[in-house]
């Protein structure tokens, strides 16, 4: 049984972890295989080298040959596997780059190949859209980095990203069910964006799309981004559109969500009550600008404090940071830090923020830290070095500061997403 403040943090973030991961989530939700034609699995994200472990391990206990399962599975760099005849490529994440590529084009290749009697089965997760890079006709590589950079400097949500991207995309938007059509397909996925939109998720490849190119360029606007002639093109009115609802190429798809923010949270919850702590979940799937929600935050401490009350507030959801400084850092980390400023040394508190795949978003490598934890001494300790809060705040710089002070969390990668994961522990 943990005994600090931050062995019962990580013990909560842990259980949050392992109730979404696919050895926990996934086979019971794996349809039977068909009679005669073969399995073609096809995964991206995060989870997708795990996902495809456990499915290709389901199957062999059904007593599927290898000889009838194929497919690809497009993870992060770091997050790969082995799953026998499903081949495992390594992609970048969060800027795509030329392995994913090349991959996406053979995932593409496998689609297209589906017959009537074969079925496709598709994992989603996290890192899903990144990993599936696609261009469409007219946009080189270098420019979907430099818009998927822009975006991710901009603060823009992950649903108005994903907008955008499915218009510069050949596999994104529900074109990768019109590549298959009219095989059959499944999709399984593990969410990792708010309210577990299908649309959203890898920015749904296998699901009719709902958004258009006026939505998308009105994001455009709104955070300023530069395109050229060529993506301009690929929004305007007259250009051909995402399959949307009622298309016939969805009419033999099926897609089920096995993993979601919302049991993470449950299962963090659950962990904090067992800890003898009141959990108070403050909601799955949170938005907004890291330091304004953290300031939030610590209001609620200081409310739940003056009420006398032992509890573990507990948030899930997806902050974003616009970024204005020279640092490096993420939304976890940047919380993290805006808490332990807004908190001012408030005694027994003490927090975690991480985020549940291994990465604190932001791009960098598979060992970069998921976020950091902070207490009651955070400040003074920092003080203590000759480091100022605040300064490193304004500088977008949580990991310089975390990094000093040794309280980043670097569990490595998970191999599951559902976002991030904040615990405050009230003594």
């Amino acid at each position: 049984m943990p005994t600090s403040s931050r062995e019962k943090l990580r013990c909560i973030f842990d259980a949050a972890v392992a109730a979404a991961h696919p050895q926990s989530c996934l086979s019971a939700h794996l349809p039977i295989a068909p009679p005669h034609g073969r399995i073609i699995v096809l995964a991206a994200g995060k989870a997708a080298a795990s996902m495809s472990e456990v499915a290709l391990a389901h199957y062999r206990d059904a007593g599927v040959e290898d000889a009838r399962i194929t497919g690809l599975a497009v993870a992060r760099h770091g997050y790969g596997g082995q799953a026998g005849p499903i081949r495992i490529v390594e992609a970048g994440h969060p800027v795509p780059d030329e392995a994913g590529i090349a991959a996406t084009r053979e995932a593409l290749a496998l689609a297209r190949s589906a017959g009537a009697e074969d079925l496709v089965l598709v994992l989603l997760s996290g890192g899903g859209s990144a990993n599936w890079i696609a261009p469409a006709d007219g946009i080189d590589l270098a420019e979907k980095q430099a818009i998927t950079r822009a975006l991710l400097r901009s603060g823009a949500p992950i649903d108005a990203i994903n907008t955008v991207r499915k218009r510069l995309s050949q596999i994104k938007g529900g074109r990768l069910a019109r590549a298959a059509a009219p095989a059959r397909m499944v999709t399984l996925a593990i969410s990792d964006v708010p309210r577990d939109d299908p649309a959203v998720i890898a920015s749904g490849p296998s699901v009719p799309d709902p958004t258009s190119h006026a939505q998308a360029r009105a994001i455009i606007a709104r955070y300023g981004v530069v395109l050229s002639d060529a993506a301009q093109a690929l929004m305007r009115d007259d250009a051909p559109e995402t399959p949307k609802p009622g298309d016939p190429v969805f009419d033999n798809t099926a897609f089920s969500i096995i993993a979601r923010p919302q049991e993470a949270m449950d299962a963090a919850c659950a962990q904090a009550r067992r800890l003898g702590y009141e959990p108070i979940l403050l909601g799955a799937d949170l938005e907004g600008e890291a330091s304004a929600v953290a300031a939030a935050h610590a209001g609620e401490v200081r409310d739940i404090r003056r009420a006398g009350r032992r509890a573990a507030l507990i948030s899930g959801g997806e902050l974003t940071v616009t970024i204005r400084g020279e640092g490096r850092g993420g939304p976890n980390q940047e919380y993290a830090l805006a808490l332990a400023i807004a908190l001012d040394g408030l005694p027994r508190v003490a927090a975690l923020s991480g985020d549940t795949d291994g990465t604190d978003g932001g791009i960098g490598a598979a060992d970069d830290p998921a976020g950091a934890i902070i207490d009651d001494t955070t400040l003074s300790r920092a003080h203590a070095k000759g480091v100022d809060a605040q300064t490193y705040l304004l500088d977008n710089d949580s990991t310089g500061f975390f990094t000093i002070l040794d309280d980043l969390l670097i569990p490595g990668p998970t191999r599951t997403n559902v976002n991030d994961c904040r615990i405050i522990l009230i003594d």
